[in-house]
């Protein structure tokens, strides 16, 4: 692969904005990205990496802003197929519609058709990597990762483990989701660039068996990631009180498992004691909030910046299709405006960070993707900050370069997307190889 420089505006973070504020990031209104054997070699100011790699591919952006691939925490990808369905509250959702769907994937055709959409939808919108539950048929997991692995895609997921409150054709059993999970862990983890997930759906639906197993299972493969939801809605609490009324509080569930710690993933995570926030704080239990999920099947309101400030790691999901969008800017877009009606006007250094590096950092994979960096792999995304007449007659306006990018945060969506490259390979949008 010949070595590429990307010209266009930059974007690098030295820190979390949500706590300490937008000096973190550091934009380059000419800068530019030097690409080699698919990970970042240098980044500078467009001039000086012209005249340092005068003979290199040139891809030209003009004033596009060159980033990091979006990193979506927290997704279904069986359940593309039903987003947007109207629904009631969290249990109505996923017996009307949810259950129904899932069990078609244990079909392998219907899953690889789906995971194949999937795929193509998030790209189009500018996610690189996301963190996907699938259903309990290995099917669906298999499809999953075959259709990352043909792409080079750097992708999470994980079989869906149910053992009760679940229809029949839904459930498996302690003892199945153990054996399962460790062979699709042996076929796939660390293959290419993929990273397994152990996954119980949430504590109503996984027994205490289940979860015990699954704890074994992740301490025999702590490089793996744990994922599963957490105090999503307050019905979902008030029934795991009554499931497990021995234990402190919904947190407990999992800890008690050794279902907790870094690596751990917890959906959600709204209603939280504070016990829960002490406890997810002290063992680094990462949060993935959902917040156009959570205003769509009406859940409540994440407490995103305090749980930032308390050192609890904190990424961005979709959570398609109980999320309304595949669209990372509309996530963050909903995510200001969940913080703005708790007082917080969130600053658009913390959404693009929330939906980068925070997700990353969230998925263990901080080390990989989520930042402009050297030595990050080159999955990257350019962004047109004038994509439509709306954003664009706005845009003109701005003073200052996050009154630039502010409102393609808030009405961007596909358009806005320019290019994709995947370990520095083009895989969408427009062509701009041209001499500066």
């Amino acid at each position: 692969m010949p070595r590429q420089l990307l010209l266009g505006q930059t974007l690098e973070f030295t820190g979390n904005p949500l706590v300490e504020g937008p000096d973190a990031a550091r934009h380059r209104r000419h800068g530019a990205v030097l690409v080699d054997g698919g990970k970042i070699a240098a980044i500078a100011d467009r001039d000086t990496l012209l005249a340092r790699y005068p003979d290199v591919t040139i891809t030209d952006l003009g004033q596009m802003l060159i980033s990091p691939g979006f990193v979506d925490a927290h997704v279904h990808y069986p359940q593309t197929a039903m987003i947007a369905s109207w629904g009631k509250r969290l249990i109505d959702w996923l017996n009307t519609y949810t259950f129904p769907e899932e069990a078609k994937f244990s079909s392998e055709p219907y899953a690889a058709e789906i995971a194949e959409l999937y795929l193509d939808l998030i790209l189009a919108h500018g996610t690189t990597t996301a963190a996907s539950f699938c259903t309990i048929h290995p099917e669906s997991l298999t499809a999953f990762f075959e259709a990352a692995a043909a792409r080079d895609l750097r992708m999470v997921a994980g079989k869906t483990c149910m053992d009760r409150n679940a229809p029949d054709n839904l459930r498996d059993t302690a003892q199945s989701a153990y054996d399962d999970s460790k062979a699709l862990i042996e076929a796939w983890h660390g293959r290419g660039r993929l990273t397994y997930a152990i996954t119980p759906r949430f504590t109503p639906t996984s027994t205490l068996d289940q979860r015990a197993a699954l704890g074994a299972l992740w301490a025999e493969h702590p490089d793996c990631l744990m994922q599963t939801h957490l105090s999503e809605q307050k019905e979902e609490i008030s029934w795991v009180r009554q499931l497990e009324p021995d234990a402190h509080d919904y947190l407990h569930t999992y800890e008690r498992h050794g279902l907790v710690g870094p690596g751990s993933i917890m959906g959600h995570a709204i209603h939280l004691t504070e016990r829960e926030i002490g406890r997810m704080a002290e063992t680094g239990t990462g949060v993935a909030h959902c917040p156009t999920s959570n205003t769509f099947i009406g859940s409540g309101l994440c407490r995103v910046a305090a749980l930032s400030e308390r050192g609890i790691p904190v990424g961005l999901g979709t959570d398609t299709g109980g999320g309304s969008s595949f669209s990372m800017l509309r996530t963050m877009a909903s995510a200001y405006e969940i913080a703005q009606m708790q007082g917080v006007a969130l600053h658009p250094s913390a959404l693009w960070w929330l939906a980068t590096a925070g997700s990353a950092q969230v998925l263990r994979l901080d080390q990989k993707i989520g930042r402009l960096a050297v030595g990050q792999e080159a999955d990257l995304i350019a962004i047109d900050l004038s994509s439509t007449p709306a954003i664009a007659q706005r845009a003109a306006q701005a003073e200052t370069f996050w009154e630039q990018v502010f409102p393609t945060i808030m009405m961007g969506d596909d358009r806005a997307i320019a290019g994709v490259w995947i370990a520095g390979e083009a895989q969408h949008g427009k062509s701009y190889v041209n001499d500066p």
